[in-house]
């Protein structure tokens, strides 16, 4: 996008969609962190900054999961994206009520990533809680140089969220919308614009 999208508004005015990620999540969680290589760029969130472990770019998405999962102190750890200007609280307090009899607990929704399974499903790894047994298996995968976020899932316990599930708390399923290119940020302000955006009503 030319620049870093989580420093970005949705609308003129509103705060980075960094600030409104860390806004949602902190109603459930009593400690959050931010991942990035770009320290400084974050200093002003209030919330505390650390770099991904996994030096090398080629570690992505995972390499970041294994920093959060290192820094944080709780056992497990909600992970999303710094692009979901839609999240959902309902949702995320569901998730976060849930026992912890898992080490993740991932929707499975259908959609049209690359990433798509032989049903048609996507694991939606960026709106996950990983326990910190996931350590392990996720330093052995990058040691082995496999990247997918997925590949060490048979080595532990995983709990998926169905799309039915989804929808009780998200109704409009919004929760997973990325605003990670230009195109869907203008999308996106076109349904905050728009009125499209139901989220404040999960939380009232």
């Amino acid at each position: 996008m030319g620049t870093d999208k989580a420093l970005l508004p949705l609308r003129p005015g509103d705060p980075p969609l960094a600030l409104t990620v860390i806004h949602q999540v902190s109603k459930v969680a009593g400690e959050v962190i931010v991942v990035a290589s770009d320290r400084p760029a974050y200093a002003a969130f209030g919330v505390p900054v650390i770099p991904d472990l996994e030096t090398s770019a080629a570690a992505g998405t995972l390499g970041g999961i294994l920093s959060a999962l290192m820094a944080v102190q709780a056992e497990h750890c909600l992970i999303v994206a710094c692009d979901l200007p839609f999240l959902n609280f309902a949702l995320l307090h569901w998730m976060s009520e849930q026992p912890r009899d898992y080490d993740v607990l991932v929707p499975r929704l259908p959609g049209e990533s690359r990433q798509r399974d032989s049903a048609g499903l996507v694991y939606q790894t960026l709106h996950a809680i990983y326990s910190k047994a996931c350590i392990e298996p996720i330093q052995r995968q990058l040691e082995n140089g496999r990247r997918q976020v997925i590949g060490f899932f048979d080595d532990v316990r995983v709990r998926e969220i169905d799309a039915a599930t989804i929808a009780r708390y998200d109704p409009y399923g919004r929760s997973f919308f990325n605003a990670n290119t230009p195109q869907a940020l203008q999308e996106a302000r076109h349904m905050m614009s728009a009125g499209a955006d139901r989220t404040k009503e999960s939380e009232s």
